[in-house]
């Protein structure tokens, strides 16, 4: 029962992981390459769910195999608020681009 709302600080982030992470515990993110988080940006609300509104692009991976994702905030010591496995793990190759088009990210509660 806090007397203060807990919001993210913007932008949020999307990281990948080569090994899952759970509750307690953030998963491995992709390291080398030209790997860096992406900005999510999501369109409105529909029946308790959002997702992705623009494309989100790593371009230049590292030779890596992606089994899940991550959404992080932006605050000086990033606080993790949502993670998920892929549908179907992803082996990429030096230098490949890995892109989840608008709308295939979805985050909902239930």
């Amino acid at each position: 029962m806090g007397t203060a709302t807990t919001a993210p600080v913007t932008p949020l982030k999307v990281a990948l992981v080569t090994a899952a992470g759970d509750d307690a515990t953030a998963g491995t993110e992709v390291v080398g390459g030209s790997y860096a988080r992406q900005t999510l940006t999501v369109g409105a609300a529909a029946s308790g769910a959002v997702s992705n509104s623009a494309d989100l692009v790593w371009a230049g991976m590292p030779a890596c195999t992606i089994v899940g994702w991550e959404i992080w905030d932006s605050t000086g010591t990033p606080v993790r608020w949502w993670y998920g496995p892929l549908d179907t793990n992803r082996t990429l190759l030096a230098g490949d681009e890995y892109r989840i088009t608008a709308g295939n990210l979805d985050l909902a509660l239930s």
